[in-house]
């Protein structure tokens, strides 16, 4: 094998585009409402927060399209 053909086999791989960093409504605020079980920083519950990384992007956004709504119920008591 060439010199150059084996320390391309060799090299890390190299990346074409820049990879998305996953989106998460986290803000650092990590503190359980223990009645409704949900994070007061974000609004995720324990479950959602545990497989975040695990979630599909779908998933990851119907999530994200539901913090609103229980940011402002929680609100309202």
């Amino acid at each position: 094998m060439p010199p150059e053909t084996a320390d391309a086999a060799l090299a890390p791989p190299q990346f074409d585009s820049y990879i998305q960093p996953m989106k998460s409504p986290c803000i650092k605020v990590c503190k359980i409402d223990e009645p409704s079980r949900l994070c007061l920083g974000c609004f995720r519950t324990l479950e959602e927060i545990a497989t975040w990384a695990r979630l599909t992007d779908a998933q990851r956004d119907q999530v994200m399209n539901d913090l609103d709504r229980r940011r402002l119920a929680f609100a309202a008591g």
